[in-house]
């Protein structure tokens, strides 16, 4: 479960302040699949950090049971001097899983090659995301944190990597981030709409769709 507290974040810029969080209370249960959605730069990727807690809001607090994944696709904690595998194995004993069948996993799933054990500064954005994506897959978690993921890779690594996250999410949670409307309403049960640092929470992932729509005046 993720409870949110009167979270307030905003960033500063010459053009006027960009609001991602006004004063929201929110609660987000446990075992649901949301769908997070907004139009680009509402902030989406921002609360998402913040609740994993990678970014601390400016107020308020965030509180998190049981156990949450970074957000998948988000590689800014990965060692840059480190191999991919290395990092694997650091962040398997962070974990307490077993090193030697996470880099196995990994190896199977991200299709890395040789890369694999190879720098992790010399990546293309996509091989920081495939080995984000699993890390994230090979650890088992209560909730996955899921931005914009499945866009990454050619058809055949997309179609592979859903398949294995609705697999993970018949035994776990998720909040999801993602621009394919199709993805989040195959994926998600419920959700939610940021727009203007508001969020709006919705039971059903179709009208969290059509809400989102509406917000952009496009019809459904």
């Amino acid at each position: 479960m993720v409870v949110l507290e009167n979270v307030t974040k905003r960033y500063r810029g010459p053009g006027g302040d960009t609001w991602v969080a006004r004063d929201i209370t929110a609660t987000f249960p446990p075992g649901l699949s949301i769908g997070l959605l907004g139009r680009n730069g509402a902030g989406k990727s921002s609360l998402l950090r913040m609740i994993a807690g990678v970014t601390r809001p400016e107020r308020g607090r965030i509180r998190r049971t049981g156990s949450m994944s970074w957000p998948v696709g988000f590689a800014g904690g990965f060692h840059g001097d480190l191999t991919g595998a290395q990092n694997a194995r650091f962040v398997a004993r962070i974990y307490g899983v077993d090193p030697q069948a996470l880099v196995a996993f990994v190896a199977h799933f991200a299709e890395l090659g040789d890369h694999l054990h190879r720098p992790f500064r010399g990546y293309s954005s996509g091989m920081r995301a495939r080995l984000a994506f699993g890390l994230s897959m090979g650890i088992p978690f209560d909730t996955y944190l899921v931005d914009e993921v499945m866009s990454v890779g050619d058809a055949a690594f997309r179609t592979r990597s859903e398949a294995l996250l609705h697999d993970r999410l018949s035994r776990g949670g998720a909040i999801i981030v993602s621009h394919s409307l199709q993805h989040l309403a195959r994926l998600c049960t419920a959700g939610a709409v940021l727009e203007d640092g508001r969020l709006t929470l919705h039971d059903d992932i179709m009208t969290a769709i059509d809400h989102h729509r509406d917000n952009l005046g496009v019809a459904a």
